[in-house]
This record gives C-alpha cells, sequence and structure tokens, in this order.
C-alpha cells in the first residue's frame, strides 16, 4: 500500500466508487518534532512556534490558529448537501442505527444535523441535540481546560504531578518525581500502552487503578516515549481539582460548556441518562442492531473519556478550537493545544485511509496531529461499546468537522477522509463501503501485550479501521 499513497505532487485515482460517492468524483514532541515536508498545491505552510514549558522550550510547535492566518478558500466541488446525502444513506437500512455530522467553515455552522434513530427498540429520530458519548474525543476537553489554567498562571505546563498527588507512585520511584502537566495530556507517561484498560473495563474503581500504577512496567522515563493512557491521563483531573478547589467534571462544566452554549453537553453516565434526548449504544447480535444501556466503566475516568454532547454542542466545539471564540479560547493557546509533542508512527498504520493519506502524526495536549497528504489535520478519535466518534480540525482551510454514531459499526469511518479529500481537493476516492456489512466491520480488541490492556476508549482496531 505504501507505493500507492496519494503524495501532493502526484495525485491516484482508485476505481470503486458507489452510490452517493459517485457525484464526488465527478465534482472532482518536545523530542522528536515533526517533519511537514511539502504541501498539496494551493496550500499554506504553517508557521513555526514555540511551546513553552516553564524554562524550556519545545521545538518545533508549527500549528497557529485559523485566526492568525487567512484560510485557504475549501476546493471546488465541497458540498455540504452531498456529505449530508452520504450520512442519510448510511442509516438506510440500518446499517447504523444512528448518525450526527457536523461541519463549520470560518466560524459559521455549515451543517449540524442529526440521521437515523436514538434506539432500535425505541425509535426517535436523532436530531441536533441528541446527545452521544464521546469516548476519547473527551481528551481535547481535558487538554483544554488544562491550557486554560496554564494561561492563568493558576498552573505551568511542567508543573509536577507529584507536587499536587504526593501519593502518587511509578514503578520507577524516579519516574513519579519527573511527571509534568505536558507529560500527561500528550501520553509521555512512560508506561506501556492502555495500562489498566482491562480493569476499566471490569469496572474497577479508579482510586484503586492509581495505586495499581505504582507496579505497572515502564516502558521508558516520563516525556521520552508515547505510549496511549486513559487511567494515568485521568489523573490530569486531580490536577486540575487541586489547583481550582472544584471538581474536575464542574469546572469543564463552567469554564468551556456554559460559555460555548454547549447546552446539551454533561459528564458521566447520570449526565447522559438525564439528557431529553440521547442514543443508545448498539451492539451487533444475530443479524440485527441490539441496543443496550451504556456501561458506566469509561465513565470513571472522566478526563479521559466521560464527556457526553450532542452534534450541536460539536459544532460549538469546533468553532472555539478554530479560533472563533478567542473569549473563550486565546488564539495563542490554540496554538499551544494543537503542536505535536511527539511521534505517533501507528496511526500510519490501521484504516485505509490512514495508510494511503497520513505521511506523518504526532500527539499534542489531547489531540492528534497528522501531515494529511500534505495538509495539517488536528484529530481525534473515540469508541466505547455501542458509541462511535471522530473529529478533525483543518486549519488551513478553517474547517472543523465531527461525525458521532450509536454502533460499533466502522462504516460511518470513512466519512471523514471523504469530507477531507473534497475540502483540500484530493481525488475522490471510495473510503466508505456501501455494500452488506461484513464482519470486519465491528469493533474487535486489539491483540493483549504483555503490561498492556486490550480495551482502549480511543478505539480497538480491526483489518478495517483504527481511531
Amino acid at each position: 500500500m505504501k507505493g500507492n499513497r496519494i503524495r501532493p505532487h502526484r495525485r491516484h485515482w482508485r476505481m470503486g466508487l458507489v452510490g452517493l460517492l459517485l457525484p464526488l468524483a465527478l465534482t472532482s514532541g518536545a523530542q522528536t518534532p515533526l517533519r511537514w515536508n511539502g504541501a498539496a498545491q494551493g496550500a499554506q505552510q504553517p508557521q513555526a512556534t514555540t511551546l513553552s514549558v516553564g524554562s524550556q522550550t519545545t521545538q518545533p510547535a508549527f500549528a497557529a490558529p485559523v485566526s492568525q492566518m487567512p484560510a485557504v478558500p475549501l476546493a471546488p466541488g465541497f458540498d455540504v448537501q452531498q456529505f449530508e446525502a452520504i450520512a442519510q444513506e448510511l442509516v438506510a437500512n440500518q446499517r447504523v442505527p444512528g448518525l450526527a455530522l457536523a461541519i463549520v467553515q470560518n466560524g459559521r455552522v455549515l451543517s449540524a444535523r442529526g440521521y437515523g434513530i436514538t434506539d432500535v427498540r425505541a425509535a426517535e429520530p436523532v436530531d441536533a441535540h441528541t446527545v452521544f458519548r464521546l469516548a476519547s474525543l473527551s481528551k481535547s476537553f481535558a487538554g483544554t481546560i488544562t491550557g486554560m489554567l496554564v494561561s492563568e498562571g493558576a498552573l505551568r505546563w511542567d508543573s509536577k504531578l507529584i507536587d499536587y498527588m504526593p501519593e502518587f507512585r511509578l514503578a520507577d520511584p524516579n519516574a513519579a518525581q519527573q511527571l509534568t502537566v505536558a507529560d500527561i495530556l500528550s501520553h509521555r507517561v512512560g508506561l506501556t500502552h492502555n495500562a489498566y484498560d482491562r480493569d476499566i473495563e471490569r469496572d474497577a474503581d479508579y482510586r484503586t487503578l492509581l495505586q495499581k500504577l505504582a507496579y505497572a512496567p515502564m516502558k521508558c522515563a516520563p516525556g521520552d516515549c508515547y505510549a496511549y493512557q486513559n487511567v494515568a491521563f485521568s489523573t490530569i483531573g486531580d490536577i486540575v481539582f487541586a489547583a481550582t478547589g472544584n471538581f474536575y467534571s464542574e469546572t469543564v462544566q463552567s469554564r468551556i460548556f456554559k460559555p460555548l452554549g454547549m447546552n446539551d453537553a454533561s459528564y458521566g453516565l447520570e449526565g447522559i441518562e438525564a439528557s431529553a434526548r440521547w442514543a443508545r449504544p448498539h451492539v451487533r447480535a444475530r443479524g440485527g442492531w441490539v441496543s443496550l444501556m451504556p456501561k458506566p466503566t469509561y465513565y470513571r475516568v472522566p478526563p479521559a473519556a466521560g464527556v457526553n454532547a450532542s452534534i450541536s454542542d460539536m459544532a460549538q466545539w469546533l468553532i472555539a478550537q478554530t479560533g472563533h471564540r478567542p473569549d473563550v479560547l486565546p488564539a495563542p493557546l490554540l496554538a499551544t493545544l494543537h503542536a505535536p509533542l511527539i511521534d505517533t508512527p501507528s496511526e500510519l498504520r490501521g484504516s485505509p485511509w490512514r495508510r494511503e493519506r497520513v505521511f506523518s502524526a504526532g500527539y499534542a495536549l489531547g489531540w492528534r496531529v497528522y501531515d494529511y497528504a500534505g495538509h495539517q489535520v488536528v484529530f481525534h478519535g473515540g469508541a466505547v461499546q455501542g458509541y462511535r466518534g471522530m473529529m478533525a480540525l483543518v486549519p488551513e482551510r478553517d474547517l472543523g468537522i465531527a461525525i458521532l454514531w450509536n454502533s460499533e459499526s466502522s462504516l460511518p469511518s470513512g466519512l471523514l477522509p471523504t469530507i477531507l479529500d473534497r475540502a483540500i481537493g484530493l481525488p475522490a476516492v471510495a473510503w466508505i463501503d456501501m455494500g452488506p456489512q461484513r464482519p470486519d466491520t465491528m469493533v474487535a480488541s486489539r491483540p493483549t501485550t504483555a503490561g498492556a490492556d486490550s480495551s482502549t476508549s480511543e478505539a480497538a482496531p480491526t483489518k478495517a479501521i483504527a481511531q
């Protein structure tokens, strides 16, 4: 596949667009800095900036927010109605039960709509205010609220976790002393991937898992390597509580949800169940979808996976993250949040669109950052049982996209690269297979490795997908 990847200077067509995809074809880290080698024709190169971490300076952090740079127009053929039609087709005949899509550009909502139904057993239509579980999309809120506190001087990026949680321990005594706020939010804790996620799935208490981290194998010293976390990532909630005197979820509610007008957003199982309308999670059984009650498991780690939100909420989140709410999220803060701190080469594998389009990848502060065929894309994905979601920002086009759905199907995942390709003018590719669903469209647990756990609230890749 590598030899077929689409480079900015060499466009490549793939056959097989079907149904509603056909019109798109016709309209046609601190220690390891990322390298963005060239850009597609007509694209702007992001201006480099730096991330100050106490007395240290991180090089390079390259993503100035769109409010500081004029946006390149969306490519000809970018048609929101076509994307909405594809979303509608995805829920036809219950390929997936329900889905919601938001597209924002230049600070305006181009689309924020729901499709399909909330529950196959008691069908109600999904609308713009139907609440979904966000899973690991929640990590962007953790990075942002922490950054707001850093901007105000209540924290520093190089503040030590041990200063707020003196009892915190890791297997390497020195590692616990070194671990910083920035390390936590960029998954540079030094542990193996997804440490104790299997215990989260077994409904273990967060405080118990914190104590178990003292015995977890260490992969490297803090700050030196990347390994995705949920338990360790959620220590940022304890830091926010110590810095503010308010519970983490309450701080996010008052500082982010309320001022941005995210009126449907909440935290936790109680939050989603109290929503006026919410989408039930669905899994495949006996050839059809079966709805479930949400598990409380990953809600026990709120910074990692605790947010619930509607697509209307997500549209406001995208507008703020693209620089159009400086009263809440100032431009320098966004530049810092979106600046990659560590390489994540595993993101170049997995789903077909990653293998074809993503040339390099890194993790910032609650966000992933991709070189998507020569264009910067700020991204995150999420999955828990029966829910999935994806969101992306394209700074040079001042564009934001969010997709939420209430099933374990991977089918809607192809809608994101379909929209990205049209936005930046790449050839149309059949990223979505509208044919009959196959077993490999379902989410399966990743293989267990020594010192790691098989489940993750971001995603569990199969042959077809990876978030």
